[in-house]
């Protein structure tokens, strides 16, 4: 049998930033042979609506990232989380690139939200995937084909590989657990920081959403500090 996985937040982590909402949502069995148009063309309408009465600098759950970027010793207008860097490029082009179904689907609900919403291939990481502050020593592989080493503190994903599949926390993942065309199996990462966080809605509509474009119903958790670990089979 193979080992289980797990997910989680390291104690630091949970310390520093206890506003802190993760939600998780795992699945088995994507693949690319899907559409999901008609989802993504609703998310992109939602994400449209709000940026039509707010820049996405004014929603809530961008300025709660953007303050979390400055505890952390980034300049947060140089250095954005995910959810904004997509809404900045849908706001200039009017639309989201189109990579995978999936992806397609996780980027659309991540805008509609303005919540990071991150994907990786689980047959990519080793024994599991914490969010925690680097060493230094940690390898993190650029969609460029560059290997680089996170600062020493900075907020990663790391696995028990020590690689970083993710840099400057919500900043920007690695090439190397991206999804792919062979992709089956992913591990879904939501995380809010701001005041009105609550998680279950957007779990749910990954869930659902997921369910409804490969029917197959997701594993789902929200974390807490006192529940900050979700193991999954791979």
């Amino acid at each position: 049998m193979s080992s289980p996985l797990y997910f989680g937040h390291s104690i630091d982590i949970w310390n520093d930033y206890a506003e802190l909402v993760p939600g998780v949502v795992v699945v088995n069995g994507v693949n690319a042979d899907v559409s999901v148009e008609p989802q993504v063309a609703k998310y992109v309408e939602a994400a449209e609506s709000r940026l039509e009465a707010h820049s996405e600098g004014e929603l809530p759950e961008i300025q709660a990232w953007r303050r979390t970027f400055s505890r952390m010793g980034l300049k947060p207008t140089q250095y954005r989380c995910a959810s904004e860097a997509l809404l900045r490029r849908f706001r200039r082009e009017g639309a989201l690139p189109r990579i995978h179904p999936l992806i397609d689907l996780c980027n659309a609900i991540s805008i509609a939200f303005a919540i990071p919403v991150a994907v990786f291939d689980v047959a990519k990481i080793a024994d599991y995937l914490e969010v925690r502050y680097a060493d230094g020593s940690e390898q993190y592989e650029s969609f460029s084909g560059e290997t680089e080493n996170p600062e020493l503190r900075e907020v990663i994903f790391a696995d028990g590989a020590g690689r970083a599949h993710a840099r400057r926390w919500t900043n920007r993942q690695s090439s190397y657990s991206a999804v792919r065309g062979e992709t089956t199996g992913v591990l879904i990462v939501a995380e809010a920081l701001h005041s009105t966080a609550q998680g279950e809605r957007l779990v749910s509509t990954l869930a659902d959403e997921l369910d409804t474009a490969w029917s197959i119903r997701p594993q789902t958790s929200l974390l807490t500090s006192s529940s900050p670990r979700f193991e999954l089979e791979r």
